[in-house]
């Protein structure tokens, strides 16, 4: 029998579990039914909390949830104790495991003794009434309120103000009407999330409004780039919010950040989720392909339940089949997009005059009080001609989002005709080169179903021939891996390059990888004079280049040395 601690950590706010603050701990386990397990960590906490007497314990709810070979247990905690809640929960999953390994624990119970000490140290060294005081008289005066372990603020942007966590005023000396809020958007999804929130940041520019964006590459408020990065998660939403120069904030919300932490605000007037699909599987007890559309939705707790669309609304893709799903456990106003306008979740918003996007003879059209043509398809630069349907499906999403967000059509017009598919406007999404009379796409698409809609628009493209450089991260199971091979072998490429990525090995050896991609396609019946091996994407990208000839189309799947790559291209 089994027992093993994966990882214990804080959630700082609404969670895949609760709503509440508090703590998670994942933990690992066979040969016993999950609720015994849950029941005997749950009956542990309470001996602990009873040890611990009313002086230093805190009224707390659990919350679980269980998996295949293991289960996420939580407790709610006071903000000013998460860091106590973390060594609670674990003092209590270390007595379950003791009891599950030797049957009787009263011998390890003693040895937990001084653990309980140095919690009860701890507590009080953590505790900090002033804080809790201070944010429950923002919250009466209907103020936002962000913490972290180094600052505290009130209100966002320009109507904002942050003090050291040390050092904040008394409440009563506050001037509360001074702090406000600004427009502000939650982006998440499998894919498009980076896309959807730079191009929703061109509208806003468009629209004379300095946008702080955070995402996986970066954090950005205007046109400065505070840091590169990624910052999808909590730190990086308080640090564009509390920037006094962000007049509207579009905030990508990745699932690392949603499960380690929670969501990084507690509303938002607008949430967009662009898709669901299958990647990173079997991480924080997410096995399933559904699973992932119950995480991404979490985005939903932060937009007000109802019906009212004035309050705030979430933009779903209707050609989702897991995101309609999704959307029957959700009580929230929905904007739905489709490419189809006969869809039956654009039909069904049309009859109720709710906001939609869809597409109608080539054309995206936005309909809420009426029906408004933002723009041919084709004549939207990131959408090549209409070839990459993927970005057709991000700029109706986004259309959705800025219109929920109060911008003029004709500014989400100008932000979607003057943004393109580059390495300015979106660096490694669809970025295309012409080198020599060779066109070349660069991409960081790195799952399966990404790529399949890069591969999808390559192949609408026409050339003499095809080459493809692709490499994959070592975390990735063998399937997702074969997955990837499948969806680029769709393009039928002349030449298939397997680049190595040292520093995502993860665990893999040297070439494991790309050894095991290549039996793979030799196995299909790829002639193994059309494999060539690579040691990195920069090295694949020169081989690949002396492969390709005048009319010739590159597809190259970039992981990392992106800007390396780039500098190749552009000087050839």
């Amino acid at each position: 029998m089994a027992f093993e601690l994966d990882e214990v950590r804080r959630l700082t706010g609404p969670n895949l579990l609760s709503n509440d603050p508090g703590a998670i701990i994942d933990v690992f386990f066979d040969d016993v039914e999950a609720q015994v397990v849950i029941d005997c960590w749950q009956k542990h906490l309470y001996h602990c909390q009873v040890s611990l007497g009313g002086e230093y314990a805190w009224p707390s709810n659990c919350y679980d949830r269980h998996y295949k070979g293991g289960a996420s247990m939580s407790i709610s905690a006071p903000m000013d104790l998460l860091y106590s809640a973390c060594d609670l929960i674990e003092l209590a999953w270390d007595l379950c495991a003791a009891e599950f390994s030797v049957g009787d624990n009263r011998q390890y119970s003693v040895s937990m003794l001084p653990r309980l000490a140095a919690l009860k140290v701890t507590i009080v060294e953590e505790r900090n009434p002033q804080l809790l005081e201070f944010m429950q008289q923002a919250k009466a005066h209907d103020v936002v309120c962000l913490v972290d372990d180094d600052e505290i603020s009130l209100g966002m942007g320009s109507k904002s103000e942050t003090w050291p966590i040390d050092a904040f005023p008394d409440p009563q000396d506050v001037s509360w009407q001074h702090y406000s809020t600004i427009p502000l958007a939650l982006i998440t999804g499998t894919n498009g999330k980076s896309t959807s929130v730079r191009l929703a940041a061109g509208i806003a520019k468009a629209a004379s409004l300095s946008a702080g964006v955070t995402s996986t590459d970066f954090i950005k408020v205007g046109d400065t780039i505070i840091d590169d990065g990624d910052y999808s998660g909590p730190g990086g939403a308080r640090l564009v919010l509390r920037d006094k120069r962000t007049e509207i904030a579009f905030l990508e919300v990745a699932r690392g950040g949603l499960l380690r932490r929670g969501l990084p605000v507690q509303f938002a007037n607008v949430a967009l989720i662009t898709n669901v699909a299958a990647d990173h599987l079997g991480q924080y007890g997410i096995n399933t392909v559904e699973e992932i559309a119950t995480v991404k939705s979490m985005v939903s707790k932060a937009i007000p339940q109802g019906n009212d669309f004035t309050k705030g609304m979430l933009v779903l893709n209707a050609d989702d089949v897991l995101l309609v799903k999704e959307s029957e456990k959700l009580y929230v106003p929905i904007c739905w997009f489709s490419e189809n306008e006969h869809n039956p979740q654009i039909l069904r918003a049309l009859s109720q005059h709710h906001p939609c996007v869809f597409v109608r003879n080539n054309e995206l059209v936005y309909s809420h009080s009426e029906q408004v043509i933002i723009a041919a398809v084709s004549d939207i630069p990131m959408t090549v001609n209409g070839t990459a349907k993927h970005n057709i499906q991000n700029a109706l999403g986004v259309i959705g989002l800025t219109k929920a967000l109060g911008i003029s059509n004709d500014d989400v017009i100008s932000g979607l005709m003057n943004f393109s598919s580059d390495a300015s406007d979106n660096p490694g999404r669809g970025n295309i080169y012409e080198v020599n009379g060779v066109t070349v796409i660069v991409d960081f698409a790195h799952n399966s179903h990404s790529m399949q809609a890069v591969v999808n628009m390559a192949s609408n493209m026409p050339a003499k021939a095809k080459h493809v450089m692709f490499s994959h991260a070592g975390d990735r199971s063998d399937k997702d891996m074969l997955d990837v091979a499948n969806a680029v072998s769709e393009l039928r490429p002349s030449t298939y390059v397997l680049a190595e990525i040292k520093k995502y090995l993860r665990g893999r050896e040297l070439n494991e990888i790309s050894f095991l991609v290549k039996a793979h396609l030799l196995a299909t019946g790829i002639a193994e004079k059309d494999i060539i091996l690579a040691s990195d994407p920069l090295d694949g990208t020169k081989k690949i280049m002396d492969r390709a000839v005048v009319g010739d189309l590159v597809l190259l799947f970039v992981l990392d040395d992106r800007e390396k790559v780039q500098a190749l291209l552009t000087d050839r």
